[in-house]
């Protein structure tokens, strides 16, 4: 299997990094890769729709196609099919690079519209949507550090950038070699987020060379509780201190994400 593949792995794997969020099924040298995703997205009258996607990557995969299945106890099977049928269209676009990522992304930004295709060719199959129970409404909290910015001022730039694409709110701190971003915002624009950040080439390399990051991790991820407050922006700032950067978090009600994850990053 090609070292690109093996790369998306580890991706999909960081950024979808909840329980049950990204199942490795099989690898194999002969038959290749099945990953899993499991997500929440959008489908009509805004209500949550649990998706289950899984990508069977062959040995010569990305310059072939992937085989996708599609499940979902909230679509009929005909809808699953034209899930299915629209990705398998989508991913022929990008042949030759590696698109699992991609097509998620792509799908999220798309269910609506094909549902309601697939609605308006058969009317009489009934969705199941209004059965539906969410589990990813509200705000949630993201916390992210990274390794290392060489390009700050650009690096920061485009982080800015997307956090207000995506109306994500929080903040990118700085103190001392520590980096850290904290989100808030919808869970699946915290995950469009997350694509972002793995699949842009927004740092440069030792050699000033543009290259994708690859060092950031996912220190928590949660939904926002009674107790946290609301970010009203996204706003950077550097602490020279510990304790100012502890402040911060006592701040928004996470004293206890402060505890559990930053202070081992202190030590």
């Amino acid at each position: 299997m090609s070292a690109s593949a093996l790369e998306e792995l580890s991706a999909l794997r960081a950024i979808y990094c909840q329980p049950e969020e990204c199942a490795v099924l099989a690898v194999s040298e002969t038959d290749g890769i099945i990953v899993r995703i499991q997500t929440s997205m959008k489908g009509l009258l805004n209500s949550d729709i649990l998706l289950k996607l899984s990508f069977h990557l062959p040995v010569s995969y990305p310059s072939s196609l992937p085989n996708i299945s599609v499940n979902s106890e909230q679509l009929t099977r005909a809808q699953c099919k034209d899930v299915q049928e629209r990705l398998l269209e989508q991913a022929k676009s990008h042949l030759s690079e590696p698109m699992v990522l991609e097509l998620v992304l792509w799908i999220q930004q798309n269910l609506k519209h094909i549902i309601q295709q697939s609605e308006t060719s058969d009317g009489n199959e009934k969705s199941t949507l209004s059965r539906c129970i969410s589990t990813e409404d509200g705000l949630w909290t993201i916390l992210l550090h990274l390794d290392h910015m060489r390009a700050k001022a650009k690096y920061v730039k485009t982080v800015e950038k997307w956090t207000s694409d995506l109306r994500l709110t929080g903040r990118l701190m700085f103190m001392g070699k520590m980096i850290l971003i904290l989100l808030q915002g919808r869970r699946t624009n915290i995950k469009e987020y997350l694509i972002l950040q793995k699949t842009s080439k927004v740092d440069v390399d030792s050699s000033g060379k543009k290259c994708k990051e690859k060092m950031i991790s996912v220190l928590c991820e949660t939904k926002v509780q009674t107790e946290h407050k609301r970010f009203q922006a996204f706003e950077v700032k550097e602490y020279s201190t510990s304790d100012g950067l502890q402040k911060e978090f006592e701040a928004a009600g996470l004293t206890e994400l402060f505890s559990e994850f930053v202070l081992a990053l202190l030590k």
